[in-house]
């Protein structure tokens, strides 16, 4: 194919249309970057979807980014359905704004946009500009002034700042995530000047590097000052007849409030509405995708089919599609008036593959490298090879060095195709499509060509800081009336904080209700006593009699059981401990073989829990590792790998899982990891016949079998293996007790593997010091979406259009209906409502055989709604389904509705789940709590703070055994895996040094008479200050207090004097607790400082305490330490 097209070469003229009709795979790319970068003014490129537009904007970048310093920008679309009930994303919006900010002052670039995006109606030009301002250091700033025009431009005011859109003023400290931006922003006031612009970030909330200037964009699309709102309201009364109070979007603007359902309304806040054309400078270039007026026609198709459906439910006051959207005949007339280029038609990636001179490798081919290097070997073109991945370059470059190939690694295209560049090269690129230049003596090849399938790139994300322990302590989910355990007085229920004058000076304490009306004030420097009550169901917790014997009896019977559990775990260890090594080696040119087929970039934390796996499998000890990552974050493909070193070392290996689906879901994923490798893999299932069964199992005995994956069948008595190395175990929890003691025994004699997406705290692994290892998977693949959720009531007309919404994009919905006896009714119902679906039925009491046809079916989607019990709650995967409607999901438990709202948003793609509730007076209040916990923790990896919750719903049992589960209800989860640590340390007479002792048998008490609490006007958010308590009284050392008091200045401002003195006040009792004292008492008289018999403060040094005071200072008794004058208090 040639470089570009004749009309493009130098002293060249465009006409009014051109076509461009031989551009294949990137060139395109390459023909736009050209373009732009020959005309000098604005190229616009409209594709006909979100897929084209950011595969272009790939090429586009790829062919510039090294040598152009003109902006590459894009404006999407909604990505929602027209009319649709779904409102845009945030993350979508801001950067439509950014865009749109930036368009006015596109002198030369590119801009990349949609066909929808094309035909979706802006708001007029000048908004932008109008409705933006800029803060500037030194600038005088008014926080009520600023808080108003926040308010006015669509911002939202929160607690903590976390998305675009968002701002907190806590006193001199603002924190603002303008729209547009990729970074959040604190500002420090001194007085009313602003001192310093700083970065920070939403997880941590830490500060870093500083700014100058900030851009502060509108916060939506459309004004919502007071002038706007009342232009709006004149606007609804113009459109719609009747009263217009009786329409609640109407209600709600006037009231100034912005409800859902607002965003197709837009238009009504303007007097005139522009299109992308207006918006554009007049001598822009456009150039149209492929098909351009079919996906305009399309489209619009589209449109006027949703504004029907719309007019169909009673509630909708949808706007005519020509107030929202542009029509075909103003798009024709407007882009006929335009200097136009037609991209061809041949460009989609299958007719890649037919063009001469491309290279292409089908997927999953068993000799990659053998087709690249003798490509390689007999090209006559300088071949560029992009990869997405670095460990795919590195693999590829290994393997042409070991050919006497030796690509030199290039920083981009320009660096290649110079003249005298080299001939074969590879570099780190987001790229797709590859393509041949003839006229340049040029190709690219790109990792989806050379692998036949696109690695899914790990995004920017860093491996998780959030240790789950975290979850149970900082009482980050704790609410008025949770019940909280408190280690000397028992469980009880939390009422909030109360500012309390003790002597001369205000303190802040937590307020606990006990049984009989009794209540507990804890000092806030005591809090590291308080966790949330983690055991059975929070509405029955046993709360206990202050001063009864209740508790310490509870307490007492915890530490013999905790005792027995201990030693049982240790005796476990030495057995293991005792076994002969099988350090296992790691096949390096297959593993890494092995580990490129893999289609997506591993996350770090992913890396990092195969990094442990494998110093396992290398290790002389056995493994006995715990994964546990979400759903859909990459757990199977650790097991793969462990398996892939097992075989490599002439061991089997088994695969025990709790359900037959999970079963068939994992033997075809194994099928196709290994369909290249000499390895023989069977299932054992009810889906089998008992003679394959039998066939299976003598394979294991003679070791003809590498690979069995199966039920609890593997467990029985006749299941004997030759050279069984590696058991992985999916889901332990969900085993009986049977099933765990035969594990339990296995545990002694092979290496263990377990998977789970249960949410285990990393407090388990403190019970089970030296017995089992933890590796955590918390963060998500690239592109990995959060699930939106919606407890919604249910109606026909909500039901169609989330179905209709995920069946017109291609995709598959689940309807779990949980009653197998109206499970038929409910498809046939279906049916009449959503005539456009194909529907199967999946359930528990089907024939097994009949079960597998039916996930088989709707896996390889030859339907496209599948109605379901909750059979679907393990192990099913199905990356094409994106949509879940869960009829009646008030009787689910939180456990279980996590479960199952994880069968979908396994993709890119934005997934919903629908919660379906008959109305909200019908369900019980513990329903009303459960849906609201799923529905708030919608982010990824959400499996980890619904931890507690876990252990709240299915009980501790599950984790630890029924036998443990009663103590874990007496006294609650965090206790006792505290009582259940020290047990192990005590038996296996573990070393500690002096300070840990003393700092858990002592608790220092310490009366300064100093105010100690965050004033309400420094830190106004109640449940903020609890949680910064917490994180205080949880310090370990003087570094962690000073950590927490550097991010405590950074996030909040200048400490006032009482927060100054809870700092202070808890480095004192650090530091007295490591010396073992008890109680410190002092004020303007004097006082007392009481030891610990166990003391570790050095007599002698006592002694010359004493008698250099002046008499100031004696002893009064044995332990205790007499004052007779003032210190000096911090």
């Amino acid at each position: 194919m040639r470089a570009l097209p004749d009309e493009f070469k130098p002293n060249s003229a465009l006409t009014q249309t051109t076509h461009w009709s031989d551009l294949y795979g990137s060139a395109e790319g390459f023909g736009i970057a050209r373009l732009a970068d020959r005309l000098k003014t604005p190229v616009v490129v409209i594709a006909n979807n979100s897929r084209r537009m950011k595969l272009l904007q790939e090429e586009i970048a790829f062919f510039i980014r090294d040598h152009s310093t003109a902006p590459l920008l894009s404006l999407s679309d909604w990505e929602c359905l027209p009319y649709d009930v779904v409102s845009p994303q945030p993350e979508i919006i801001s950067d439509r704004l950014r865009t749109l900010a930036q368009i006015p002052h596109l002198e030369q670039g590119i801009l990349l946009s949609t066909v929808p995006a094309l035909m979706q109606r802006l708001p007029p030009s000048e908004y932008i500009s109008g409705h933006s301002f800029f803060l500037e250091t030194g600038q005088i700033v008014d926080p009520d002034n600023l808080r108003k025009r926040l308010q006015e431009a669509g911002y939202l005011a929160v607690s903590q700042v976390l998305c675009q859109g968002e701002y907190a003023i806590r006193g001199g400290v603002i924190d603002i995530y303008p729209m547009g931006s990729s970074d959040p922003f604190r500002l420090d006031l001194f007085g009313n000047q602003l001192e310093t612009i700083r970065l920070f970030d939403p997880e941590s909330q830490r500060s870093s590097d500083t700014r100058n200037s900030i851009e502060l964009l509108p916060g939506r699309e459309y004004p919502t000052d007071h002038d706007a709102i009342n232009q709006f309201r004149t606007n609804f009364r113009r459109q719609f007849e009747g009263d217009p109070q009786k329409h609640l979007v109407y209600r709600e603007i006037s009231k100034g409030n912005l409800p859902t359902g607002l965003d197709y309304f837009w238009p009504l806040f303007y007097s005139q509405t522009d299109t992308l054309f207006e918006h554009l400078p007049s001598n822009a270039t456009w150039v149209l995708d492929k098909d351009f007026r079919d996906s305009v026609d399309k489209h619009w198709a589209a449109i006027v089919d949703r504004h029907k459906l719309a007019c169909l439910v009673p509630e909708r006051l949808p706007l005519p599609p020509e107030q929202l959207y542009a029509a075909p005949a103003e798009i024709s007339r407007r882009v006929n008036s335009e200097v136009n280029i037609f991209l061809g038609t041949e460009t989609h990636e299958q007719s890649e593959k037919r063009r001469p001179g491309t290279f292409w490798v089908e997927p999953r081919n068993s000799e990659p490298y053998q087709a690249i290097t003798k490509h390689l070997q007999h090209t006559r073109y300088k071949t560029l090879l992009a990869f997405e991945s670095v460990g795919r370059q590195d693999i590829i470059s290994e393997v042409l060095r070991g050919r006497d190939m030796c690509p030199t690694e290039v920083d981009g295209w320009t660096e290649f195709a110079k003249k005298g560049g080299p001939h074969l090269a590879t570099v780190t690129c987001r790229i797709e499509r590859g393509a041949v230049f003839q006229d340049l003596g040029l190709e690219v090849i790109t990792e989806t060509q050379i692998f036949g399938e696109r690695t899914t790139r790990a995004s920017k994300r860093t491996a998780s800081s959030r240790d789950p322990e975290s979850i149970i302590q900082s009482l980050a989910e704790l609410k008025i009336d949770d019940p909280v355990v408190h280690e000397d007085h028992g469980v009880g229920r939390y009422r909030g904080l109360k500012v309390m004058r003790i002597l001369e000076h205000e303190s802040e304490l937590m307020v606990v209700d006990y049984q009989g009306g009794d209540k507990l004030y804890v000092p806030i420097l005591n809090l590291h006593l308080v966790n949330r009550y983690l055991g059975g169901d929070p509405e029955t917790a046993p709360l206990h009699k202050l001063g009864s014997e209740q508790w310490a009896r509870a307490k007492d019977r915890a530490a013999k059981r905790t005792r027995d559990t201990a030693a049982e775990l240790l005796e476990i260890q030495a057995i293991r401990a005792s076994r002969a090594g099988a350090s296992l080696a790691i096949p390096s040119e297959e593993y890494s073989t092995f580990v490129s087929t893999f289609v997506h970039e591993e996350t770090p934390d992913q890396i990092t829990a195969m990094e442990d796996v494998l110093s396992d499998l290398v290790s002389d000890q056995p493994m006995d590792r715990l994964v546990c990552g979400d759903v859909g974050f990459g757990k199977t493909e650790i097991a793969l790998r462990a398996a892939f070193v097992a075989i490599h070392n002439g061991k089997q290996v088994a695969l025990l899982v709790p359900t037959t689906l999970l079963a068939q879901q994992h033997f075809d994923t194994f099928l196709d990891r290994f369909s290249n490798q000499p390895v023989s893999i069977r299932c054992v299932s009810r889906l089998q016949t008992n003679k394959e069964v039998e066939k299976t199992l003598a394979s294991l005995r003679n070791a003809t079998l590498d690979i069995v994956i199966g039920t609890h069948r593997l467990l029985q008595a006749d299941v004997s293996f030759m050279d069984l190395g590696l058991l992985i175990i999916d889901e332990e929890h969900r085993f009986g007790v049977r099933q765990k003691e035969h594990i339990k025994k296995l545990r002694k004699v092979v290496d263990i593997l377990t998977l789970t997406a249960t949410p285990i705290p990393r407090t388990l692994n403190f019970t089970m010091t030296g017995v089992r290892d933890i590796s955590l998977i918390a963060t998500p693949p690239e592109q990995r979406v959060a699930i939106k959720t919606f407890i919604r009531i249910k109606h026909d007309g909500l039901i169609r259009e989330a179905c209709l919404r995920e069946i017109n994009r291609g995709g598959q919905v689940f309807f779990l209906h949980n009653q197998v006896k109206s499970i038929e009714r409910v498809r046939d119902e279906l049916q009449i409502l959503v005539p456009e679906a194909t529907i199967g039925i999946a359930h528990g009491q089907m024939p097994e055989s009949e079960l597998e046809v039916v996930m088989r079916n709707f896996q390889q989607q030859r339907f496209n709604l599948m109605v379901c019990s909750t059979i679907i709650e393990s192990g099913i995967d199905i990356p094409n389904a994106n949509t879940i409607l869960i009829d009646r999901a008030d009787r689910l438990g939180l456990a279980q509705l996590h479960q199952i709202r994880g069968r979908v948003g396994r993709s890119n793609r934005q997934a919903f789940a629908y919660l379906l509730i008959p109305d909200e007076i019908a369900i019980t209040k513990n329903a009303t709590k459960r849906l609201d916990a799923i529905a708030s923790l919608e982010g990824l990896g959400a499996g980890f703070a619904l931890a507690s919750h876990d252990l709240e719903i299915r009980g501790a049992g599950e984790l630890l055994g029924e036998e443990q589960s009663g103590t874990i209800d007496d006294i609650g989860f965090s206790l006792y895996a505290d009582y259940l640590n020290r047990a192990i340390r005590d038996l296996a007479k573990l070393p500690n040094d002096n300070k840990y002792t003393l700092y858990e048998q002592i608790r220092t008490e310490i009366d300064l008479d100093l105010p100690i609490l965050f004033p309400d006007s420094y830190l106004p958010d109640v449940h903020a200050r609890l949680l910064l308590y917490k994180r205080i009284a949880n310090a370990q050392t003087a570094e962690d207090l000073y950590d927490l008091q550097l991010e405590t200045l950074d996030r909040f401002g200048l400490l006032p004097e009482a927060a100054k003195s809870v700092f202070a006040i808890s480095d004192i009792k650090l530091t007295a607790t490591g010396l073992g004292i008890e109680k410190i008492k002092l004020g303007d008289k004097g006082g007392f400082v009481k030891f610990s018999e166990h003391t570790a403060l050095d007599p002698v040094q006592l002694v010359d305490l004493i008698e250099s005071s002046n008499n100031e200072i004696n002893m009064r008794g044995t332990y205790t330490l007499g004052i007779t004058t003032s210190l000096p208090l911090p």
